[in-house]
């Protein structure tokens, strides 16, 4: 498995949500508030899931706008985000067991 730095897969899920946004990427001037960061990624990962399931029924549905390569392309990247995210949150367990386990 490859390994990958949480930063790195963060900074890949800004630059993916200010596409997605049409919002030029700013770099943040201050600490940034990780938390917060964390909630919003885990939302779009959930609205694009929302979105591929929909579309998705819509083609099961008949709708004649939507396409299979449509649906598959929606399916993929719904997955993708959600592998990253499943990742990153490997990742931060294993650093909270790390801590957890360092001596005082």
């Amino acid at each position: 498995m490859i390994e990958m730095e949480i930063n790195k897969v963060l900074s890949q899920m800004r630059a993916l949500s200010s596409e997605i946004h049409g919002a030029p990427q700013a770099q943040p001037a201050g600490g940034v508030d990780f938390g917060d960061l964390l909630r919003r990624s885990i939302d779009q990962v959930n609205e694009q899931q929302a979105a591929a399931s929909g579309l998705l029924t819509r083609f099961e549905g008949g709708a004649p706008d939507v396409s299979v390569a449509e649906v598959m392309i929606s399916m993929q990247k719904a997955s993708l985000s959600f592998q990253a995210m499943n990742e990153v949150r490997n990742r931060l367990v294993e650093a909270y067991q790390q801590i957890m386990n360092m001596p005082i």
